[in-house]
């Protein structure tokens, strides 16, 4: 039997996590050797595993992915940190190369480049969803980004669709054009606006242009 890939996954979702290892499994290449809530749990497993590929979320309580992905080295040396997010920001990018990551995944990535992408990066080749690789690239080519202050990992946690609906309603738009531009309901966009104030803190659309504004989130 040839020997399969050890992974160890940590994400604070237990549902994620199963998903994810579901999807690991049904490769033939692929194990899930260890699972984790929490960045520091999973530098712990790692120790004990020693793990060819450890994923990590990027936002976790106690430690995050990226605080756990700095020190994996201490714990286990031979394994490479995967970084799993819903941020394509450049800011989470930049950090997560810092981090000594080998990978840097977006949560909506499908099933074959998910598996594609752990493969090469168990091979030594590092990996970055297409959405980012630009950013990967403006680094190698030595360019350096205009300095501003690091977002926070736990900075509102807008989702990618929620920022490219906040971006529409910056922009002017309204629910109906939104939903056709996205095919989508005017229901399912109410919703979504109503899940971006909440996350804002703001209680208006107008509140929210603002802070969007203020803060650059878009």
């Amino acid at each position: 039997m040839d020997k399969k890939i050890k992974i160890v996954l940590a994400d604070d979702h237990v549902l994620v996590r199963n998903g994810i290892k579901a999807m690991l499994e049904h490769d033939g290449d692929l194990a899930v050797t260890g699972e984790a809530g929490n960045g520091s749990e999973a530098l712990e497993v790692a120790k004990v595993t020693k793990p060819d590929l450890l994923i990590l979320d990027i936002r976790m309580p106690v430690m995050t992915g990226l605080e756990a992905a700095s020190k994996l080295k201490l714990y286990s040396p031979k394994t490479k940190a995967v970084i799993l997010s819903m941020h394509d920001s450049e800011e989470y990018v930049l950090q997560a190369l810092d981090a000594g990551a080998y990978g840097y995944l977006l949560k909506d990535t499908d099933k074959n480049e998910f598996v594609k992408a752990l493969k090469q990066i168990h091979g030594g080749t590092k990996y970055f969803s297409g959405s980012v690789s630009n950013v990967l690239a403006n680094r190698l080519l030595g360019k350096k980004s205009i300095s501003r202050p690091l977002v926070r990992v736990d900075s509102y946690n807008l989702s990618r669709r929620e920022k490219e609906i906040l971006r529409m309603v910056v922009d002017g738009k309204q629910n109906k054009q939104i939903a056709d531009l996205l095919d989508k309901s005017v229901r399912t966009i109410e919703t979504h606006r109503f899940n971006i104030m909440k996350k804002l803190e703001v209680n208006n659309a107008i509140d929210m242009v603002n802070k969007a504004m203020k803060e650059n989130l878009v």
